[in-house]
């Protein structure tokens, strides 16, 4: 497949950096790590651009780098020991304070999901991903997205039920 013209990195960032940022504050927790994860994903793109061929496949690329930099971050013996104590009210995307008051009863308790359900929660919900590409992106099987989706839900009903 020919590669589309006009992609290039600059406006890479400009199409996605929100949807990487989200992502990586989804997957990180704290704005400090998602920052790094942010920077370290955009950091890739630079050295890969050339060899991504459409606006889609640029957005699957990032979605993925973003996931597999989390999970190296995670594997890492210091992340596995520490916890951040930063509330997820006031967690933000990192452009200048972009907060949804109305979601954070949500957000919140998606934070609290093991990485697992976070991540198809936060891909399906906030990143409007259908199933199949959310499979797809994870290189998992579609019944096992719609079984992780099954089971964050019946989580978060449990947490927001909890809260209030």
């Amino acid at each position: 497949m020919p590669k589309e013209e006009g992609i290039t990195t600059e406006e890479a960032i400009d199409r996605y950096a929100d949807m990487v940022y989200r992502l990586a504050l989804s997957q990180m927790k704290n704005t400090t790590d998602a920052d790094d994860l942010f920077q370290e994903v955009f950091v890739r793109l630079v050295s890969h651009i050339q060899d991504l061929e459409s606006w889609e496949h640029v957005k699957a690329w990032l979605i993925r780098v973003t996931i597999n930099c989390a999970k190296k971050h995670f594997a890492q013996y210091w992340n596995k020991n520490v916890d951040f104590l930063e509330e997820p009210e006031k967690l933000t995307n990192g452009s200048g304070g972009y907060e949804m008051p109305e979601e954070q009863p949500v957000r919140a308790a998606v934070q609290k999901l093991p990485p697992k359900y976070r991540t198809v929660i936060h891909l399906y919900y906030f990143e409007e991903l259908t199933v199949a590409e959310i499979a797809r992106l994870t290189e998992q099987k579609e019944t096992t997205v719609k079984s992780q989706m099954h089971r964050a839900r019946e989580m978060l009903k449990e947490l927001i039920q909890d809260t209030v």
